[in-house]
């Protein structure tokens, strides 16, 4: 609550009042007359502000309101991969999103310049090992045994590694352990190569197959050895 207080205009019209009555009933044209004039004025404003006096009342403050901090905006959440329509290639793509992430997370954090790139190279030929299978399910069944131990194991290996490698100590256990992963990484590196590759097998005997055949057509035809569209 606050007091507020209210002045009266009464007296101040009182005294506008007497000077206007005093012209009207009384000379002033002489120094004495104004003196008399402004003595009356001011009976009648000090007589009005005992009649009328100034009235104060009490007034409700208006709430202060504390100022209300900007709303935080909602975190971005990760858009979710669109489901292909297949609960197992959904599944892989998946797994295939992690294990890029750790691979990369592998390579930044160990710094042998040989390993990151070994690195790099199971990332990439993982993230084709997948995709292949993606574009063609009936290819599943063979990356099974990869999804299962061989991408697994590696991803342990790795983290085994990053871990001997982190504490800066060299012993027996240390080192012997870190040279027995070095050396197995050439070989994971020729293994996930060599099964990209069979993922096409099927694919390369069918080309080979249509080469063959369109060889005989073009033989029976008289058009072997000629360039299609050639005099």
């Amino acid at each position: 609550m606050a007091y507020v207080k209210k002045r009266s205009v009464l007296p101040v019209y009182l005294l506008g009042g007497t000077w206007l009555v005093w012209s009207l009933f009384f000379p002033l044209y002489r120094p004495v007359h104004y003196i008399m004039a402004a003595l009356a004025s001011l009976a009648v404003y000090y007589i009005g502000k005992i009649l009328f006096p100034d009235r104060g009342y009490e007034v409700r403050e208006a709430a202060q309101t504390e100022p209300q901090p900007e709303p935080r905006p909602a975190p971005k959440q990760e858009a979710k991969p669109k489901s292909t329509g297949n609960p197992e290639i959904d599944a892989l793509l998946v797994e295939r999103d992690r294990a890029v992430s750790e691979m990369r997370r592998l390579n930044d954090s160990i710094k042998d310049e040989k390993i990151s790139r070994q690195i790099t190279h199971l990332e990439t030929t993982t993230g084709k090992i997948i995709d292949t299978v993606a574009a063609s399910p009936s290819k599943l069944p063979q990356i099974r045994k990869f999804m299962n131990y061989y991408l697994p194991t590696t991803l342990k290996l790795l983290n085994a590694y990053d871990r001997m490698d982190s504490t800066g100590v060299s012993g027996a256990n240390i080192d012997g352990t870190k040279g027995k992963v070095e050396d197995m990484l050439d070989t994971i590196c020729t293994a996930f190569t060599r099964l990209l590759d069979d993922l096409y097998g099927q694919e390369a005997m069918d080309i080979s197959a249509d080469i063959k055949v369109m060889e005989q057509m073009l033989a029976q035809e008289g058009l072997g050895g000629m360039t299609l569209g050639g005099s």
